[in-house]
């Protein structure tokens, strides 16, 4: 086992670990679904994902990036800017590709079919993080070693920016209780659970903002920034309303919800109404008052 996949691995279980104690001392939300249920579809899912990954693709965006560096690919390679600034901007476009390419998946009705089943979970936690559609995950995996032979970024920074995205990824699909004013804080800097956990609300107009997945700023500067959702965050519904029963998002199910699913109205062309509170039900109390 090589020194990349020990590092991977390693951060990747560390990462989980964390996080899962944090959900089971702190969660933000109850849970809806019975949580060995969706974890067995979700980690099953994120299994397949893995050794598919591994078979197509061995060396992926790092072996891309090792290539660049040997044969002089890419606009870093072409100006040899410094160290340091060379890891920043790589960083930074690595992170503009994703966010784009997240944007991108709400945007066509094809790559949506796949990515609604990322979508499709009925509650939010650490491994709604990683649970997506293995045709996705090749395509990501695509437009990554695309953008990595297109910038020549330093092969260290790739390794940086892949732990970090796996690992930003578990955290910010959490169902961890932050501080509030530790969170304002954070977001600042990263995308953190509150803020993620309005992109997984059911509303439509909510679903289609905060796309970032590591940095928070992109959502701000192209105007996708929604700071908190309408009904609250323990109120709020996650998932999509056409899958709402467990049966439906089961392991088998979601592999073939890109062919037989419904879509919904979920793409960017059809945003919706603003979404409301949920109406408060009102009480009739026996005449005399309340008791």
């Amino acid at each position: 086992m090589n020194n990349e996949t020990l590092v991977r691995l390693g951060s990747f279980l560390g990462i989980f670990i964390v996080m899962t104690i944090w959900e089971l001392a702190a969660p933000r939300r109850r849970l809806t679904v019975a949580k060995a249920y969706r974890w067995g579809n979700n980690l099953g899912l994120i299994l397949i994902d893995t050794l598919l990954v591994k078979l197509l693709f061995p060396m992926a965006a790092i072996g891309v990036a090792t290539v660049a560096h040997q044969q002089g690919w890419g606009l870093l390679n072409y100006w040899q800017l410094p160290q340091l600034p060379a890891m920043i901007m790589s960083l930074l476009f690595l992170d503009l590709v994703v966010y784009l390419q997240h944007l991108l998946f709400h945007v066509a009705p094809t790559l949506w079919r796949l990515h609604m089943v990322h979508h499709a979970d009925l509650d939010i936690d650490v491994t709604t993080g990683l649970r997506f559609h293995p045709v996705e995950i090749i395509i990501s995996l695509v437009i990554k070693m695309a953008a990595v032979a297109a910038i020549g970024p330093p092969v260290l920074v790739v390794l940086i920016f892949e732990v970090t995205l796996n690992g930003t990824a578990m955290f910010n699909h959490s169902n961890v209780r932050l501080p509030t004013t530790l969170d304002t804080v954070l977001r600042l800097l990263v995308v953190t659970p509150d803020m993620h956990r309005v992109h997984h609300s059911v509303a439509i107009r909510e679903t289609n903002t905060n796309f970032g997945f590591n940095f928070p700023w992109w959502d701000r500067l192209f105007g996708t920034y929604r700071a908190q959702p309408v009904a609250g965050h323990t109120a709020m519904t996650i998932g999509l309303s056409q899958y709402r029963e467990p049966r439906q998002v089961s392991l088998d199910r979601l592999l073939l919800l890109p062919i037989i699913g419904d879509p919904g109205r979920y793409s960017l062309k059809h945003i919706g109404g603003e979404p409301r509170a949920p109406r408060q039900q009102k009480k009739n109390y026996p005449k005399g008052g309340k008791s």
